[in-house]
């Protein structure tokens, strides 16, 4: 007998539909991006255009419509709680830097808790028009064809996605380079965390890490990693914690000890693993 859980399926269903819409919209400003302001934020290295804003404000707005009750977190106005229990935590276009310099690797990234757990998550690639959809035990897809890891890959025969920001002091990230190289692994930054966990859903990396992260970049990553068959390092969403900045680890269950190990090897340098949650 199939149980099926209809407030889940009809969440699932409708973050496949807007990440589609949304990354529509995204990618119409990115063909026309040398119009945007583009504005910095904490640096001159985290930067905000016009699209994030709008795509955002899309999504909250068609949330808002479909499922009143629910709760809303995203990157660019903050969180709005809710009474159903669920929150939708939404990155509108994550990889800001390779979008507004003409780069292919960004993303919008939906995913929704239950309980404080990533139960949905949904990433859009619209310059590679891939759809990552993943819901708590129904699997997780790219383009509807189901994924499923690969246990034989490892740090040493594949590639691990690394992230950095600011807030991660450079020898830390230094750090983090050096005790993967010297594990035999090698290493990929595309500028985007959510798409660099989409691709270890995929198989494409077989880990990624980054010290500092905040729920909007890694949630949907985090179900869709789940999903297929992997881990990840718990990120506490209880209060306050759901708007500061954690470590993220997600990958291969055969990766996911030596990543682990790194990341505690590692976090000695940069003890509170970031230098200001800005």
């Amino acid at each position: 007998m199939i149980v099926h859980d209809t407030d889940l399926e009809q969440r699932f269903a409708l973050a496949k539909s807007l990440a589609e819409k949304a990354g529509a919209l995204a990618l119409d400003y990115f063909n026309k991006r040398d119009t945007l302001v583009i504005e910095t934020k904490r640096d001159l290295q985290d930067v905000v255009s016009i699209a994030d804003r709008n795509v955002e404000t899309f999504l909250r707005e068609q949330v808002a419509a479909a499922i009143p009750d629910d709760g809303f977190l995203g990157e660019e106005y903050g969180h709005q709680s809710g009474n159903s229990g669920y929150t939708w935590v939404v990155d509108p276009i994550d990889g800001t830097a390779p979008f507004v310099n003409g780069m292919p690797t960004w993303c919008v990234s939906i995913a929704v808790l239950r309980g404080g757990i990533p139960v949905i998550g949904v990433i859009q690639v619209p310059c590679a028009n891939e759809l990552y959809a993943a819901a708590l035990g129904l699997g997780a897809s790219l383009n509807a064809e189901m994924l499923s890891l690969d246990p034989s890959r490892t740090i040493q025969n594949a590639m691990t996605g690394i992230g950095c920001n600011t807030h991660v002091a450079p020898e830390r990230v230094g750090s983090i380079i050096t005790a993967l190289l010297s594990t035999g692994g090698t290493f990929i930054r595309n500028g985007s965390g959510a798409l660099m966990l989409a691709y270890v859903a995929a198989g494409r990396l077989v880990g990624y890490y980054e010290p500092h992260m905040r729920a909007w970049d890694c949630m949907a990553g985090y179900c869709l990693v789940k999903e297929a068959g992997g881990e990840y390092l718990p990120f506490s969403t209880e209060g306050e914690d759901l708007l500061k900045g954690q470590p993220v680890l997600a990958s291969n269950v055969s990766a996911y000890s030596e990543l682990l190990k790194i990341h505690y090897i590692t976090a000695a340098i940069d003890p509170d693993g970031e230098r200001a949650d800005g």
